[in-house]
Parts: structure tokens; sequence; C-alpha cells
């Protein structure tokens, strides 16, 4: 859900801001198609299944990395911003 709504920001500012460098949006809404990607394979195949502590560690560190792809992803979308608001 997180990753979606970071998409949908990136075709938010390509639909409203001509001024923006549609490429580099494109790529970053490439990147956090790939990273969505990546962590629904994750997901899917949790290491410990028998131990639940070792599980919910997993399920924790995809958290961390979602938010932390997210994170990353709406920075260099705002640097894309930030370029043009000028």
């Amino acid at each position: 859900m997180l990753m979606s709504l970071v998409l949908n920001d990136c075709f938010y500012v390509l639909e409203y801001n001509n001024k923006v460098n549609s490429d580099a949006i494109m790529k970053i809404a490439g990147e956090v198609i790939q990273k969505h990607r990546e962590l629904r394979l994750m997901v899917n195949h949790p290491d410990g299944k028998d131990n639940p502590k070792i599980v919910r560690n997993y399920y924790d560190g995809i958290v961390s990395k979602m938010l932390t792809y997210a994170d990353q992803a709406l920075e260099k979308l705002s640097a894309e911003v930030k370029k043009v608001s000028s």
C-alpha cells in the first residue's frame, strides 16, 4: 500500500507539473515498482517458518526496508520538483 502511494505521488507530479523532468520521474516510478516486486517476493518466502520470533523479525525487517525505500523515493521525487519550483 505504501509503495502504491509513492507511485501515485510520482504520477500526480507528472500530471500536474509540466515543468518537471518526466524521464527522471518515470525512473523513480520504475524504481518504486522494482522495489515493490522485491518486497513481495520477500514476503512470500519468510525465513524460519517454525520459529515465530524469527518470522516476526523477518517481517519487521521487510517493513523497515519498505519504509526506507519509500522515503528514498519521496526524497528523489521532492528533489526533482524543487529543481523546477524556482
